[in-house]
């Protein structure tokens, strides 16, 4: 159970602390084809890859495979994490308004631990087969 809890926020902790930043409606476009990455005052990073069919992946801080579905509920994007499994619940934070590759604010994570938020650009190469094909999905 432990394990799974260390999961989910791992799974999640890319996007808390948008937020303060979060516009009348959730900006996911901007993330599709880049990198979410919070990184901890550790020096630990961890990457989320939201794609446009409602499906993310991930690396958690210790390089472990995540993956999830995401949907969007007004001004939030819900992370629901499905690897590993995890307790059968969401995660809704807020976008920045202005989400470009660049972009960095600070947040926290779940455990009240602050973060380095950035949006960077690109998705490696093991993760956008699955991007392109999400892409040309009808």
């Amino acid at each position: 159970m432990r394990f799974c809890a260390a999961s989910l926020i791992a799974g999640c902790a890319a996007l808390v602390g948008l937020s303060a930043q979060a516009a009348g409606s959730a900006n996911v476009g901007a993330a599709f084809g880049n990198t979410v990455l919070s990184t901890y005052a550790d020096g630990t990073s961890q990457k989320i890859w939201l794609r446009p069919d409602g499906h993310w992946d991930g690396l958690s801080r210790s390089n472990n495979p995540l993956a999830g579905t995401w949907t969007s509920r007004g001004d939030k994007v819900c992370l629901k994490q499905s690897k590993p499994p995890t307790l059968p619940v969401a995660y809704c934070t807020g976008l920045p308004a202005t989400a470009q590759p660049g972009v960095r604010w600070s947040g926290r994570d779940i455990g009240g631990r602050t973060i380095t938020l950035s949006l960077t650009k690109g998705v490696p190469s093991q993760f956008q087969a699955a991007e392109n094909a999400a892409r040309k999905a009808p």
